[in-house]
């Protein structure tokens, strides 16, 4: 099987950045699944139905959310209707929506992707690794099964925790919302895929995707200043996967990258 999996949307430069590569990629690489990370969607913070409906129409199978995940209040009538879109699974269970889309591919095959929200410098959750275990006791990798898990988190140290302590039991752990990508794609030991982040998709010419000038501002002189998203043309950064079909384990991984300023591209 074959996944690939796209990294922040920020702004719309970044949506503007998968409208423009989404296309020329699937027909490259021939995914049997296409998971973007939408939590920077909304003008920097959220997303809106709207952006949700043309993500699904380019050919999006599952959009995973974040810490901003409700900054757009509007999808807090519409995340509970639409099983495509999630949050972070480790939320409390009062809060709308879910933290686990299962897809159906054809012949049967079953594709799992579980949403975590990182501990370390993040508002309170519950244990992203409590809360995967539990997730886990319903769900086993083999053939026929395969299971990703997004981790929205801050510390590389506990991304790379997560990776090493699914290694084997789930076919792969990627990072998003830290926006910038690493150079770590690789198989783990008993064979989970894993990178610790996937970058963005925005405009790198920027600050994590927002304006210079703005955060230059708040750096400077410690004083609060919105940040407006950059509206340079965008890079799109992400994960390619493919998986053995009789053990649900990663057999490659490619990190992606396509866009300008770059000195390669997939």
């Amino acid at each position: 099987m074959k996944f690939l999996f796209v990294g922040d949307i920020f702004g719309r430069s970044g949506r503007e950045a998968l409208a423009k590569y989404l296309p020329d990629l699937k027909e490259k690489l021939t995914p049997d699944m296409v998971i973007v990370n939408g939590d920077n969607a909304a003008h920097g913070r959220g997303i809106t139905r709207k952006i949700c409906e043309e993500f699904f129409e380019l050919g999006v199978d599952c959009i995973t959310g974040g810490d901003h995940v409700w900054d757009q209040s509007e999808i807090l009538n519409y995340i509970g209707n639409e099983p495509r879109l999630l949050r972070p699974a480790n939320y409390s269970d009062a809060t709308p929506g879910a933290g686990v889309f299962s897809y159906q591919h054809d012949g049967d095959h079953e594709t799992v992707i579980i949403h975590l929200q990182g501990q370390i410098f993040m508002r309170e959750t519950e244990s992203p690794f409590q809360k995967v275990d539990t997730i886990l006791e319903d769900h086993k990798l083999g053939p026929k099964k395969t299971i990703f898990v997004d981790l929205h988190c801050e510390a590389t140290s506990e991304k790379m925790m997560m990776g090493q302590y699914l290694d084997g039991r789930v076919s792969g752990v990627v990072g998003t919302h830290t926006h910038v990508p690493t150079a770590d794609a690789h198989i783990l030991d008993k064979g989970t895929g894993y990178q610790t982040d996937m970058g963005m998709c925005g405009d790198y010419n920027s600050v994590i995707g927002a304006r210079t000038e703005d955060a230059m501002y708040r750096f400077l002189t410690r004083m609060p200043r919105p940040l407006i998203p950059a509206e340079g043309e965008a890079t799109l950064c992400g994960t390619y996967i493919e998986t053995d079909d009789q053990t649900g384990l990663t057999r490659k991984i490619s990190p992606i990258r396509v866009g300008p300023r770059l000195a390669q591209a997939l």
